[in-house]
């Protein structure tokens, strides 16, 4: 196989030596959509040593547009996505360890995946989980790569534990009521820039040439020609509950996870978000809309019907999805509409 990497070698940077020391390490990519698939299939080709990629979802037609290792054939089967992608990437290198998990992923999870891992790829598609990747990383000293895309705009940002701010430095708190690729929609290019930055710093870290590392957040709109970087230095926060001088790592702790529950002889699931929030229902329901259900409002909630599916969304961020028990299913509904 000596002939597979021949001219990655080539490059100076990586060289023999660097892909050796690539060969060894194992990356966990949370999320097996646009971002995950196409992060994975770049650094499988590469010739990482082992890549776990989890996912709590599966192939859909609409993800055909963006999501590079999917065929028409998954989408029929509705085939889980880790599974799709693990299937596909084996095809592409049979050298490379691929470990497939289905699973929708709370703190517990992750912290059980990211055991032993040198570096864990955001591909997710809410803020929650990525609280979760940030507390897990900042408790296990594991650096991660934050990636977002939605619409034309992506935004990238590398976290190294003990170097630089976390990404509750930057946010405070969880965003809730942002677009999200359901309500945005998204252009497959923009996925394909985040992911390439997103790899590229990925394969610095695992050759661990730490002095190339990007340490700015990028932020882009291919569609508007826009382009900006902020120092991440600047957004360092010493009492930061994550990554500051008494960390409590918020995010591992159950009260601040969003919390489920199924309402007793209803067909209803409950979330409530893990902070307090104020929604301006107007705006929310002018933002679903455009989305093909049927949209009511009054002065204390916004009702989203689409589907079999009716989203009851309170003022305060409660959400109560009915037409479903579980709580998976539930989930996934909520972030795909609240972000």
């Amino acid at each position: 196989m000596s002939e597979r990497y021949s001219r990655q070698w080539l490059f100076t940077p990586i060289g023999q030596a660097g892909q050796n020391i690539l060969a060894q390490k194992h990356v966990l990519i949370v999320g097996a959509g646009a971002l995950g698939a196409s992060s994975a299939e770049t650094l499988v080709r590469a010739g990482i040593g082992k890549l776990t990629i989890v996912d709590r979802d599966y192939v859909e037609w609409s993800n055909l547009q963006r999501q590079q290792l999917y065929t028409e054939e998954d989408a029929k089967q509705r085939l889980p996505k880790a599974i799709a992608a693990q299937n596909r990437l084996r095809s592409i290198n049979s050298e490379v360890e691929v470990c497939a998990q289905v699973m929708d992923v709370g703190a517990r999870e992750i912290a059980e995946l990211a055991a032993g891992v040198d570096l864990i790829l955001d591909a997710s598609d809410n803020f929650e989980i990525r609280m979760i990747i940030n507390d897990i990383s900042q408790k296990l000293g594991i650096p991660w790569i934050y990636g977002s895309a939605v619409g034309s705009y992506g935004i990238v940002a590398v976290i190294v534990p003990g170097k630089t701010p976390c990404l509750n430095c930057m946010l405070e708190r969880v965003p809730i009521g942002g677009e999200t690729c359901d309500t945005a929609g998204i252009i497959a290019p923009a996925a394909q820039m985040v992911t390439a930055y997103q790899t590229a710093e990925a394969l610095k870290i695992c050759v661990e040439d730490w002095q190339a590392v990007r340490g700015k957040l990028l932020a882009f709109n291919l569609w508007s020609n826009e382009y900006s970087e902020i120092p991440l230095q600047s957004l360092k926060r010493a009492n930061c509950p994550s990554c500051g001088e008494k960390r409590t790592y918020p995010y591992l702790q159950r009260q601040n996870n969003t919390l489920t529950a199924v309402l007793c002889g209803r067909d209803t699931v409950q979330i409530r978000p893990p902070v307090a929030v104020q929604l301006d229902l107007a705006m929310l329901a002018g933002r679903l809309a455009g989305l093909g259900g049927k949209v009511e409002r009054n002065p204390y909630l916004v009702s989203f019907t689409i589907g079999k599916h009716r989203l009851a969304i309170f003022q305060d961020g409660r959400v109560l999805v009915h037409g479903t028990k579980d709580t998976t299913e539930a989930r996934s509904l909520y972030h795909r509409y609240m972000g």
